[in-house]
């Protein structure tokens, strides 16, 4: 058999990481010349895919590709897109096995979050429905590390270890000016559903007088009492009070604290800053001074922190998609099987798509401490592997050294154009 190309696309926010997987892809792609002919890469993920917005991979240098390894964001941009049912909207299929067919595409990698490996699932199934075979392999991605399954989604890591980092080092600032100035802080984090992120803020807290003091976790109801007594007692025997919110909190309502009245492109409710309504809170009962801030982008965009292992396990999972295809696997997901906590020890396993796709995991209840505020021993334990260990860029100037692609885009072959419809 001829070699077939390549479809590989990200999708969703981006990470630090993400495109370390595309490294390990477009490397391990090219061990493959009797089976993976190019890789073109969706422009904008799968809307690239639909509007055959491809790129041509194989015109980036050898050098590029690798420095890939250590480059945040997405390198051939992403989307916030949502394929329909089959039923729903069968012209997006029809499209896509149009574009696939014209550009020889027999393998399609989709890197993203929970969304997104609903919409692998879907392509995957084309063959059946549609009579067009293709090998379909998911690839994990998302720093809110709510992925079933999988032990940890590449991407949650890195944020996890800036948002320790960050947290203790607003810590100790906010201390020493508790005295006559801020004894407040509070520093919102991602986390719409799960409060993985929020809960990695606590491996900084490693003694009681440590900040955070306070973590406020989607999966805990918020009580304003409670909270506010915990305040005060933090700020009366520390001299201040350090706190990590999750962008996800909710009231005694289940609402969230910081709804803002739209939705996302994915249908999600948007959020809108919780911390200074918490913030508001805090003045409005005591009137401390305070300080909060929105670590928004900045969390999943730090690549110059990035966990080692983190970026290990991003380069692994793009590695395995490939290994997986050429293998004749479809439908499936690589994922990471934690083997030892302690020493920590992870291997590549795999999930089948139908049981990832639209399954979010939240923490459970027994890395929550009982007063619902912080994390227990077997949380640390479970997070402390995923920070751990450097992998620093390239710095040129004082700055990182991050590679742009060319993107060349491979010429159109189809007289129809496609309007995605939002």
């Amino acid at each position: 058999m001829m070699p077939k190309n390549a479809f590989y696309a990200q999708s969703g926010g981006v990470t630090a990481v993400i495109n370390a997987t595309a490294c390990g892809l477009l490397e391990t792609a090219q061990q493959y010349p009797d089976k993976i002919g190019k890789v073109y890469a969706g422009r904008n993920g799968i809307i690239g895919a639909l509007t055959e917005d491809l790129i041509d991979t194989s015109q980036e240098s050898a050098e590029a590709i690798a420095a890939l390894r250590y480059t945040p964001s997405g390198a051939f941009g992403s989307c916030r897109f949502k394929l329909k049912g089959l039923e729903q909207n069968k012209a997006e299929y029809e499209r896509l096995i149009e574009v696939f067919k014209a550009h020889d595409i027999g393998y399609f990698f989709y890197n993203g979050g929970g969304d997104s490996q609903d919409t692998s699932y879907k392509v995957s199934q084309l063959g059946d429905t549609l009579g067009y075979p293709i090998m379909c392999i998911g690839i994990p991605k998302t720093v809110d590390n709510d992925l079933p399954i999988t032990d940890t989604c590449p991407g949650f890591g890195s944020v996890a270890k800036y948002v320790a980092v960050s947290i203790r080092e607003a810590s100790f600032d906010v201390l020493s000016m508790a005295k006559t100035s801020t004894k407040v802080f509070i520093m919102e984090v991602m986390g719409r559903h799960a409060g993985w992120i929020a809960a990695a803020g606590g491996l900084a807290a490693e003694k009681e007088s440590d900040g955070p003091h306070i973590i406020i976790f989607p999966e805990v109801i918020f009580d304003p009492e409670k909270f506010l007594a915990k305040v005060d007692f933090c700020v009366k025997k520390y001299g201040y009070c350090s706190i990590i919110v999750s962008e996800g909190a909710k009231n005694q309502d289940g609402k969230f604290i910081s709804e803002a009245g739209t939705r996302d492109a994915f249908g999600h409710v948007q959020l809108g800053g919780v911390a200074p309504v918490i913030a508001n809170i805090v003045k409005d009962k005591f009137g401390y001074k305070y300080h909060w801030a929105v670590a928004d982008y900045l969390q999943r965009a730090a690549r110059h922190i990035a966990s080692k292992t983190d970026v290990e396990q991003a380069y692994a999972v793009g590695k395995a998609a490939v290994e997986f295809a050429v293998a004749g696997k479809t439908a499936v997901m690589p994922v990471i099987v934690r083997k030892s906590s302690q020493p920590y020890q992870w291997e590549i396993g795999s999930a089948n798509l139908a049981d990832v796709a639209n399954v979010e995991k939240k923490m459970p209840r027994e890395f929550i401490s009982e007063d619902g505020f912080g994390i227990t021993p077997a949380c640390r334990e479970y997070l402390q592997p995923l920070i751990a260990g450097e992998d620093y860029p390239p710095y040129k100037n004082g700055l990182p050294d991050y590679v742009e692609l060319k993107n060349v885009a491979v010429p159109k072959k189809l007289a129809t154009m496609f309007e995605v419809k939002k």
